[in-house]
């Protein structure tokens, strides 16, 4: 409940918050931005909705035609769950093949050293991704101004159907599936009272900010990617019960920092290139040791990676590539963190 109510003549005049997450430092902050008086520090445009459609169409990834297919089978009570399917699928499809493709051209390009190929490759990673996100954003967008603002325009609502529908297939990076969670099914839950405790509504709150330009990330969003690629890898490599966190924080955190303790590998990351840097017995060895050291709290991957030579190989795939472990030990030992070619080792080893 939460909101007041009449019931059978009776006033209920008492409200109660249900939270499930939030500590009630939380719940003040959040309740006493609307306290007594909310203003605006700005008026929203609605226009933002109409600029997000155009970008999302600019990016050339589907056509007015198959947004109407999809949105025909959408509003026809007689259509059949195939014919959505087939609707829908082809675009599906051919983004997922297109982020497959930039990802195997990115590996070939790190494989051959080639700089400017990696830099196109991981440009289009990138921008898959933004696409997707900004398709997030405009169902938020709009789901919220059209409350506000008739936009009598019914391409817009068509584009919110389109990519309502289209947005949980884009799992980039997992194409696979392990688990049909159309099978778990909620048998019970239990209530259990934290207590209770008197919040005091009070002080000036801030001003409400405006909706801005949405779809507008640079890439903080690059590091969003940066991730999104690293969980793409690790689900290629890990098997069974492995969250998405579990997976970040296993070699983002737990197996990159004890690497990163190395004197020896700082030594080795600033005294040559990339590639030699990857082919360092140290290297390997030292990811086995971190492996094993990691198994007590995270069992599960590690006895994966011990267990098997090629989910070894790939967890130094994922740690030299989009875990930038090779400029991070490079950083630690004073050195710039981006990779030195053979060719520029020679050459300085001339000029000295």
């Amino acid at each position: 409940m939460n909101r007041a109510y009449q019931s059978g003549g009776v006033v209920k005049d008492t409200t109660y918050i249900l939270d499930f997450v939030n500590s009630s430092e939380d719940i003040l902050k959040a309740f006493r931005t609307y306290y007594e008086t909310a203003t605006l520090a700005d008026v929203t445009d609605p226009n933002v909705v109409f600029d997000l459609r155009a970008k999302l169409d600019a990016a050339g990834h589907y056509d007015d035609f198959e947004v109407g297919r999809v949105v025909q089978v959408e509003v026809d009570p007689t259509a059949t769950h195939g014919a959505l399917v087939a609707a829908i699928s082809p675009i599906a499809d051919r983004l997922l093949k297109a982020y497959r493709a930039a990802q195997e051209r990115l590996a070939a390009a790190r494989e051959g050293n080639d700089d400017r190929k990696a830099k196109d490759a991981q440009d289009e990673l990138n921008a898959l991704l933004l696409f997707k996100n900004d398709m997030g954003a405009f169902l938020r967008l709009y789901s919220f101004l059209s409350q506000i603002f008739d936009y009598g325009n019914t391409a817009i609502e068509a584009r919110s159907i389109f990519y309502r529908r289209l947005i949980p297939l884009l799992e980039f990076g997992r194409e696979r599936t392990d688990v049909d969670v159309s099978k778990v099914i909620l048998t019970h839950h239990k209530l259990k009272s934290g207590g209770q405790q008197k919040l005091s509504l009070g002080g000036d709150a801030e001003p409400l900010q405006p909706l801005t330009a949405t779809g507008t990330g640079t890439l903080q969003e690059k590091e969003k990617a940066r991730l999104a690629e690293i969980l793409a890898k690790l689900n290629e490599l890990f098997q069974g019960d492995v969250t998405d966190d579990d997976q970040l924080i296993y070699v983002n955190n737990v197996l990159k920092g004890k690497l990163m303790e190395s004197q020896t590998l700082v030594q080795q990351a600033t005294q040559n290139s990339k590639e030699q840097f990857s082919n360092s017995p140290a290297l390997t060895q030292a990811i086995l040791h971190a492996i094993i050291d990691a198994f007590e709290a995270h069992s599960n991957m590690s006895k994966q990676a011990l267990d098997s030579s090629s989910v070894r190989e790939g967890l130094k795939d994922v740690l030299l590539g989009p875990g930038k472990l090779y400029e991070s030990l490079r950083s630690k030992g004073g050195l710039p963190t981006s990779s030195t070619t053979d060719a520029d080792l020679q050459a300085q080893a001339g000029s000295s």
